[in-house]
């Protein structure tokens, strides 16, 4: 039996993993503003679902890909940039939402945000260590490892919501094209600035 210490931590990482700035954090503030928090729960529900994926495969081993063939990590890190870059090019080149526009610009979909936990190296980051961190040996292997799982799902979903909402919140206070511009070209240096957590 996990003893309440051992979940309380696993709980209070998991918040500090998913709750601070990142790439999924800027992307959802800045979905949350451009689109609205209804457009951007599939987005949302994706990274979720790409981290508990990550997560469950790294702890069945997939990590120590990264130890046997350390060139796949540093290939994973040009891509990460690369796509990084582009989505934060994406984001900073938008103006105000409006319905001129609306077909050619919409949020991430359930399935780009999951796929993008594999190039996010902040994802990866906090996948090795919550499965180097908490796993437990022997036959309670796969147990502590299903509840890290579940914890960063349980956690990470309401602490990325928030950002979500806070884009939402965002958006109603900009009421001008150019403070539009300005917010997301903020929030597309930010995601920019994201790429500290690939190379540092």
């Amino acid at each position: 039996m996990m003893e309440i210490s051992f979940i309380a931590a696993l709980a209070i990482f998991a918040a500090t993993m998913t709750g601070t700035p990142g790439p999924n954090n800027m992307m959802l503030t800045a979905s949350g503003a451009n689109f609205g928090y209804k457009r951007t729960i599939p987005h949302l529900l994706g990274i979720s679902a790409g981290v508990a994926l990550l997560i469950a495969l790294v702890a069945g081993g997939l990590g120590a890909i990264f130890k046997m063939y350390p060139w796949v990590q540093e290939g994973l890190k040009y891509i990460a940039s690369a796509y990084l870059l582009y989505l934060a090019w994406r984001i900073a080149g938008s103006g105000a939402p409006s319905r001129s526009d609306s077909t050619n610009r919409r949020p991430m979909t359930f399935v780009e945000g999951a796929l993008f936990q594999f190039v996010n190296p902040k994802a990866w980051a906090m996948a090795v260590s919550a499965v180097g961190t908490f796993t437990l040996t022997g036959g309670e292997y796969w147990w502590s490892a299903m509840v890290i799982v579940l914890t960063f799902v349980a956690v990470g979903l309401p602490l990325t919501s928030l950002w979500a909402a806070f884009g939402v919140w965002v958006g109603k206070v900009l009421s001008t094209e150019k403070s539009w511009v300005a917010f997301n070209r903020s929030m597309g240096f930010l995601t920019a600035g994201c790429l500290i957590f690939i190379w540092a």
